[in-house]
């Protein structure tokens, strides 16, 4: 008594796994990597009487975060708190 004749294997599998590991890495790999663009700074020492808000509002936009320039002003400076001394040099975001 015969059984049924075995197949003979295919690369069609192996060719279709291969196809769609492609189509998920390709463009995964090709993107690019867009680094932030520079920010600029401008130099002000602290002054009597001068506190991060007074000086956030004076670099701030009309209309604009006034508590974003803040802490942006606390990220470049390093600074942990809202404490300023009088003759302290800080980097302002422009």
């Amino acid at each position: 008594m015969r059984g049924t004749p075995r197949r003979k294997p295919t690369l069609m599998p192996l060719v279709a796994l291969a196809a769609l590991g492609l189509s998920v890495t390709l463009p995964v790999l090709s993107t690019s990597v867009h680094a932030a663009s520079p920010v600029a700074y401008s130099s002000v020492t602290v002054r009597p009487g001068d506190t991060i808000w007074s000086l956030a509002e004076r670099r701030t936009q009309a209309g604009g975060d006034v508590q974003g320039t803040v802490d942006a002003i606390l990220a470049a400076n390093h600074l942990g708190g809202a404490n300023l001394t009088v003759g302290q040099h800080l980097q302002i975001p422009r």
